[in-house]
Parts: C-alpha cells; structure tokens; sequence
C-alpha cells in the first residue's frame, strides 16, 4: 500500500496508509443516436461526462463520503471504485494495486476479492430464488472458499438469526435486507466497501440502526468505507472526510466539523441551508436555485455559476482548481472573499 506523510497539530509527523486513491478519474458516455439515425438526421455525436477530473483519497480504517445532488456522479464514481466501470481517464489505486492499468490478473484478482458493495436497493441486489446461506456465501464458493457455518456466522455478527439461513430476500423487511447485504459484503473479508445509498430506501428509525452496524463492524474489523449519500445529517456522523460533488466534479473537500462549519463553496453552503434542523422550525429558508446544467453541455469555467450569486466574470470563463482554502479543499475563484454561513 501507498503511504505518505500527514501531520497534526501538536504532533510529530507521522506515516498514514492509504487505502483506495483517485487520480483524475473521468468518466465519458456516448449517448448519441444510432449511426445511421445521425448520418441521416446529421447530427453530432452526444457524449455525457458524469465524472470530470475527481481526485482524493481514503485513509485505512477511515469514511469518505462522497455527497451531491441526484445526477451529480457519486455512483459512477462508486462503481469505478469496484471495477465495475471502466474509467475514461485517470486511476483507481486499491492497496497499491492500478485497477485501471495493466497491473497482473495475480494482483487483480486478489484485490479485488478485498473490494465489496452495498447498494441503494437491498431487495434488487439481492436473488429471489436463492436462499439466504447461498446469497451470503457466494463470493466465497465462486474461489473455492470454505463455506461451512459461515452464513449462519454473519447473519448473527450483523443482528439476524443463523436461522435466517434456510429463508428468502422475500421473508424479510427492507432494514433486515440491508443487513443480509452487508453480510454477504463481509463474507469475502473485505477490507474496502462501497456503500452506495445504503440507508435511502429504509425508513428514519431503521437507517439509525443500519448506521450504527457499519460503525460497529468498521470498528470491529478495521474496515474502509465509501459511503455515497445525497444527506448531509448522515454523513457528518458517519465520515471522517467529505468531498461535495457538483456536475461530476469535486468542489469542496474537508472533514466533517469544518465543513459544517465554514463551507467555502458556494454549492456547499447551498446545500447545508436547504437540509432539515432540528433547531430549525419557523425558519425561513432560502430555496436552492436553478436546476443542475445539462451534462451534454456543460456551461464554461465554473460548472456552478448559472446558479451561483456571487459569480463574477472570472467564474464564466475560467474553471477553478481545487486547493487549500482555510483547513478545506475548495474548488472557487472566490473562496476566501465569500462570507460563511
């Protein structure tokens, strides 16, 4: 695995293993017409960017959080992560193994048997025909993996009965899903998952105890999560670090109490006054404006300045980096001028 060196305040600089790194990864589709449909009608080729020059990294034993609204690219970005999209640029780095280059079948079939996912929908992810024993020991029994007592393991270690073994998906509730999910994600002892929208598909109440189960099996088993979630009030207990997406691209990174705190982006502080609190009844809110740009035809410079109020000229022609803005990664021209909330 990859290391670099981090530093705390008022402490020697120490080594911090990386888990999963993302270099300026891209993501192209080409949604045109069929051929002879665009020679007859002459029209161009259409190509939709949904992830445009992403880049962070992941800590071992850490969450990061990827947030944004509907459209904004977090599950493509999560299904690269596991393989399951190939990118159109840049690379995946998993325990220092490219998943993107031409790295050995020996070391890519080995990492990746240390890669699961849990996804949005548990009912879907999840065959209707097969037990439970059988669903939860799949990825062990595809490598010839010794499967005895091993369902009946997980179902207890995730809050479920061995007894659940012998049932169908059928037989349970979306929250009791969801655990058989992230049973089957620990049968292969994984060390990174993605979760992608684990809890949007479970009421308040079940998604609590979704949530303190993947924080009780991080730290019991040391695990690295990707968590994907378009709700703040989640994230901010769940992750150590935050990357805010916006039209594919990353516009502010930072841990959980700054960014609450003193969002820089303009996108960010949008997106923290439009979300619920509980302190917040009677308050008079500003709606979000704008809707997000079509990704066909993305506006020039700054994906967000259609919608931003503070844009200047700078923004319409020039698109902004990331860097280090007051303890964040920001992506605005405007970051150090702008008042927090």
């Amino acid at each position: 695995m990859a290391t670099k060196t981090a530093s705390k305040p008022g402490a020697d600089t120490e080594a911090e293993t990386i888990m999963v790194s993302v270099a300026g990864l891209t993501r192209r589709f080409d949604v045109s017409k069929p051929w002879l449909n665009r020679v007859v009608e002459r029209l161009p080729k259409r190509i939709l960017t949904a992830v445009s020059d992403v880049s962070f990294e992941i800590p071992t034993h850490s969450t990061y959080a990827l947030v944004g609204e509907s459209g904004s690219g977090k599950s493509t970005i999560g299904k690269m992560m596991v393989g399951l999209l190939p990118p159109s640029e840049g690379r995946v780095t998993v325990g220092g193994v490219d998943l993107s280059r031409e790295a050995s079948a020996e070391a890519l079939d080995a990492v990746r048997s240390r890669i699961q996912m849990v996804f949005q929908d548990p009912f879907a992810s999840l065959n209707p025909r097969w037990k439970v024993r059988n669903i939860i020991t799949e990825p062990v029994a595809a490598r010839g993996g010794d499967t005895e007592g091993l369902a009946e393991a997980l179902l207890e270690k995730v809050g479920l009965s061995a007894e659940d073994a012998e049932k169908f998906p059928h037989e349970f509730s979306g929250g009791q899903r969801q655990r058989l999910c992230i049973a089957r994600a620990l049968s292969s002892n994984p060390d990174f998952i993605v979760c992608d929208e684990p809890t949007s598909a479970l009421d308040v109440s079940v998604q609590a105890q979704v949530l303190n189960l993947m924080s009780d099996l991080k730290a019991d088993l040391g695990l690295t999560f990707l968590f994907i979630s378009h709700d703040l009030t989640v994230v901010r207990h769940m992750a150590d670090r935050i990357g805010v997406l916006y039209l594919g691209r990353l516009v502010e990174e930072a841990d959980p109490q700054t960014l609450f705190a003193t969002p820089r982006h303009p996108y960010t502080q949008m997106l923290l006054a439009a979300a619920p609190k509980l302190d917040g009844f009677g308050r008079e809110a500003a709606l979000p404006v704008g809707e997000i740009p079509d990704p066909i035809n993305p506006p020039k410079g700054c994906a967000f300045h259609p919608r931003c109020p503070f844009a200047i000229d700078r923004c319409r022609q020039e698109r902004p980096e990331l860097r280090d803005v007051a303890g964040s990664r920001t992506a605005c021209h405007r970051a150090e001028e702008l008042d927090v909330l």
